[in-house]
């Protein structure tokens, strides 16, 4: 095997581009940092891993205007780069260790990792896995790990399973494999840097790497600033699960209440101490990115490799992207690592709907229009030869008609010009492109107003899809609250969003603020959401609805808990 350059000697000083975290920083003098360079050169991860291939990325390039590369560790044994670490980890206990048996907890991708390692190294595995876990990935756990693993399913998250490893650990005397806090984890994920270098010889502005505990970007960044420190290590987290962002911005660990559940390879509420260190010694930014921008990550890299990566799979992808548009880059070379392919088939229809928004080839509109001859064929020439994609009417009185529209765009700023387009002409509009509840909902349930619905609050819900969850919100109502609208939207068997309207009394709502504290549910409150007062709300005693006059966005809606 080709070994990597000798590295060169580190400066005494952060280079000047370093942020102000590391300025923070301050020396931990207990016990001596592992040396990574030597740990990662030595890792032993080839018995189970192979080299990944790092692949050109013809399409994305040329729309970017820069040359992109991935990294295919969606091309593992396991679908994902996690069985390096688990297996080095593994390969470097005693025989007595192994012979007693280790111990994992796990969503997904680590306990595959660690299944295979224990097929492999004729190992017993416990592997605790949450019960909201898709049985796809309990079947792959079972498939690699055969009779030489045991699955435990416990509690509805990665912390209620993990806790319940620690418990079985000190009942079992078992050695317990971190997915990502431990040395020898993020030696393994190292090799994954070690490689990029090998493959590529040129000039390389930046790599990028998804964050969820930590481990892949702790690896990758200790190894390629040893060796390449002229190279930028970015990491890229999702806006609700940025765990190591606000701990690098704050100094110290931060723990998040609640984490986002689309992506959720990386939905992490705690880094490690360990990856927290190595993170803030060498990591040179995080980017954070949404979910249309990752759904539209994960198109862009099947157009290219006809291959579908999971939403943490194509984070790093989706951070090139948001860096290079941020940093108006030309010419440039970007290598993002596609970590992952673990995606459940029912996910593709949201990824699908949602992709054209990431990217900024759909907008979508509420267009107000007068009721009078001539209105809608205006309209009509306003949107011209653009492709519609999406199209709601409904008549709203006598005045007015409020249009649902969705509308295929080159660009961000070519959906601000349609709107302003529209507002030009006397229509009153509202740019829906970035509002959840019309992406989510009523975009699918446009259907008019009802006088009965008055006194409605309209709540947005989110939770982790398993057996009885709708059927326990549901009967943790009061039977004194009408539930006046309802709506139900399946993410792809992880996760879904609920849309109620409720008619709760006025005396009652002290209640209904304990029910949402104790359901413990992610929810955010719609009722002055604007799409919702266009389409669907009573506003019989609201005559901005009839004119559309009434325009503004809903920004500071008050919550009854607080959104996450």
């Amino acid at each position: 095997m080709e070994q990597p350059p000798a590295p060169p000697r580190r400066a005494a000083t952060p280079p000047p581009t370093a942020l102000s975290w590391r300025s923070r920083k301050t020396a931990d003098t207990t016990m001596p940092a592992p040396d990574y360079l030597r740990k990662v050169l030595n890792a032993r991860v080839y018995d189970v891993a192979r080299e990944s291939e790092l692949d050109f990325a013809p399409n994305l390039s040329a729309r970017l205007g820069n040359r992109i590369y991935f990294k295919r560790e969606d091309n593992q044994p396991v679908f994902s780069f996690k069985l390096r670490g688990a297996y080095n980890k593994m390969s470097g206990l005693s025989a007595e260790e192994r012979a007693r048996g280790v111990l994992a907890a796990s969503a997904g991708n680590h306990a595959q990792g660690v299944a295979l390692a224990a097929a492999r190294l004729r190992c017993t595995a416990v592997i605790v896995m949450p019960t909201t876990t898709p049985q796809v990935k309990v079947d792959a756990v079972r498939a690699h790990g055969g009779n030489w693993v045991d699955v435990v399913l416990h509690g509805e998250s990665y912390s209620d399973a993990y806790g319940h490893a620690l418990t079985l650990q000190a009942a079992r005397g078992l050695s317990f494999v971190h997915p990502f806090d431990d040395p020898d984890v993020i030696a393994g994920a190292g090799t994954v840097g070690m490689e990029i270098l090998r493959q590529h010889q040129g000039p390389i502005d930046a790599i990028f790497v998804p964050i969820g505990g930590g481990g892949l970007a702790s690896g990758v960044s200790a190894y390629v600033k040893a060796v390449r420190p002229e190279i930028k290590v970015i990491g890229v987290q999702t806006e609700d699960s940025c765990a190591m962002a606000q701990s690098l911005e704050r100094g110290e660990r931060v723990e998040l209440a609640e984490v986002g559940l689309f992506s959720d390879g990386t939905a992490v509420k705690l880094v490690g101490g360990e990856t927290f260190r190595v993170c803030r010694e060498y990591l040179d930014e995080i980017i954070r990115v949404d979910t249309d921008a990752l759904c539209a990550a994960i198109k862009d890299v099947f157009q290219d490799t006809r291959s579908l990566l999971e939403p943490a799979g194509a984070l790093a992808v989706a951070g090139a992207k948001q860096y290079a548009e941020r940093e108006g880059l030309r010419d440039a070379t970007l290598i993002a690592i596609n970590s992952g392919a673990n995606l459940n088939f029912d996910r593709m229809r949201f990824v699908a709907e949602r992709a054209e928004v990431g990217e900024s080839r759909e907008a979508v509109f509420a267009v107000t229009i007068p009721e009078a001859r001539g209105s809608f064929r205006r309209f009509c020439e306003i949107v011209g030869e653009r492709n519609v994609t999406e199209f709601n009417y409904r008549i709203a009185d006598r005045r007015a008609a409020h249009i649902f529209v969705g509308v295929q765009t080159r660009s961000r700023d070519e959906g601000v010009a349609l709107a302003a387009a529209f507002e030009r002409t006397g229509f009153a509009t509202l740019n829906l492109t970035q509002d959840e509840l019309a992406k989510q909902h009523v975009r699918h349930m446009v259907g008019g107003h009802s006088p009965l619905a008055s006194d409605e609050l309209l709540y947005r819900f989110e939770f982790p899809e398993r057996p009885g969850a709708l059927m326990r919100f549901l009967s943790s109502m009061s039977p004194n609250w009408n539930i006046s609208l309802f709506h139900y939207r399946n993410q792809g068997a992880d996760y879904s969003s609920i849309l109620v309207g409720l008619q709760v009394p006025a005396d009652e709502c002290a209640a209904f603020g304990t029910f949402l504290e104790a359901l413990g549910y992610p929810h955010w409150n719609e009722t002055d959401n604007p799409v919702y007062r266009l389409f669907l709300a009573d506003t019989s005693a609201d005559t901005s609805a009839d004119t559309g006059a009434d325009m503004t966005p809903a920004g500071a809606v008050p919550s009854l808990h607080q959104d996450r």
